[in-house]
């Protein structure tokens, strides 16, 4: 199996009877002025990456949805354990800069979703047809659990599913059943985000008969020249060398768990100290949010030739507005798993075991909780203005964070 970045050949998965699969780079790649690796765990070298390297990086860029897998699986006819055979036909759209099996166009080529009636189908499909798997063209696969779908939005505004390797430029997340709100929740968390000074993707909402639909532009898409060009990036686990299984701190599985200490030794590793105390803030800004799924997945980091720097943040809940969700944070703080039990001496030894200075990191915390709530009604007005217009669970969400935010502010001196 090929791998392409756009027109280059970027290496190849060397698959052989007796031997598990191989990733070989591709000697024209390894010469190229600003190649970039597929992962951080396998670096530029002449030499193959043996299955235990490749491994994790493949299968995170997978759905964790087992169901959805299966579905996938049975709509295309390989088995749903074969991670080659899946990606080989899902791949030619994924997150980062890779595409499977055949070359990632850089032109537009997408069938454009003629109405609004036509939206709500395809949303009401999702479920039974994740990634509308099966049809002509369409070959794309992102990670998490939601449901979601890749698309274009064309220069004139209209959304297209992506056909034959055009890279997507959103993501487009329907509202659901069990997350009541979801849309405007996620919307809400993300427009907070740019408001106090954090690195987040356009977010607007849609409407398409009777459901709602959230649109995320990508930021591992660059718009250059009339063209979409592709960035490549990866999330945590893969940058760990970890399977999905392992992006909760508190895992059931007896293998290997994350933590918010892992993901900043690893980027000052890979990217050095730049970025660190923005991930920080990201962290900071997930409790203070009452995100409790800020796990491995939700934190990246965008590869730009021999530059690694921290991607911008991105899926981000306020959970307390839901009954039946977990209150325990996705990373412990300081061993502590409830963002309400936070004090002072717990931001101060979660800056210690990262290697920051405790003061600045606690000035961090309070200058963002005291941003966050005077952005709030900012934020709120910005989502109703939206074209889904607003949402009762906007106020909620905004009495959550903003008495999240005073806790965090009373006990900062404990």
């Amino acid at each position: 199996m090929q791998l392409y970045y756009e027109n280059y050949l970027v290496g190849e998965i060397i698959e052989q009877n007796d031997i598990p699969p191989r990733f070989l780079y591709q000697d024209s790649w390894l010469n190229l002025e600003g190649a970039f690796p597929l992962s951080t765990t396998m670096p530029l070298r002449a030499e193959p990456w043996d299955w235990s390297h490749l491994a994790p990086w493949l299968i995170n860029l997978l759905p964790e949805d087992h169901e959805a897998i299966r579905m996938i699986a049975r709509i295309l006819d390989v088995p749903h354990t074969d991670i080659l055979a899946l990606l080989g036909r899902l791949g030619r759209d994924t997150s980062g800069a890779i595409s499977f099996a055949e070359r990632g166009s850089t032109e537009l080529e997408a069938r454009e979703i003629e109405s609004e009636e036509a939206l709500e189908r395809i949303i009401n499909e999702l479920p039974r047809k994740p990634f509308l798997a099966g049809e002509d063209g369409v070959s794309m696969s992102l990670a998490g659990v939601q449901t979601k779908l890749a698309v274009r939005i064309t220069d004139a505004g209209s959304i297209a599913v992506p056909l034959n390797g055009t890279a997507s430029s959103h993501i487009l997340k329907p509202d659901s059943e069990r997350l009541w709100g979801g849309v405007h929740n996620e919307a809400l968390c993300l427009t907070l985000a740019g408001l106090v000074g954090l690195n987040a993707p356009a977010v607007t909402t849609g409407k398409a008969g009777k459901r709602h639909y959230l649109l995320v532009e990508r930021y591992d898409r660059l718009a250059t020249s009339g063209h979409l060009r592709r960035l490549h990036q990866e999330d945590f686990c893969q940058a760990l060398g970890l399977p999905p299984s392992a992006k909760y701190q508190h895992n059931q599985s007896n293998g290997p768990k994350g933590s918010f200490a892992k993901i900043v030794d690893r980027l000052r590793a890979v990217g050095g100290g730049a970025d660190v105390y923005q991930l920080w803030d990201a962290m900071v800004f997930n409790v203070l949010c009452c995100n409790t799924d800020a796990h491995l997945k939700n934190y990246s980091l965008l590869i730009e030739g021999d530059r690694v720097k921290l991607a911008p943040i991105y899926d981000v809940m306020c959970a307390k507005v839901w009954d039946g969700i977990t209150e325990n944070l996705a990373l412990d703080v300081a061993d502590k798993r409830r963002g309400d039990d936070l004090a002072g001496r717990h931001w101060k030894r979660e800056a210690e075991k990262c290697g920051l200075s405790q003061r600045s990191a606690l000035q961090r915390v309070v200058r963002l909780a005291s941003t966050v709530v005077d952005q709030l009604k900012t934020a709120v007005e910005r989502v109703e203005a939206m074209p889904a217009g607003g949402h009762v669970m906007l106020a909620e969400i905004r009495n959550e964070v903003t008495a999240r935010c005073s806790r965090i502010l009373n006990n900062i001196g404990n």
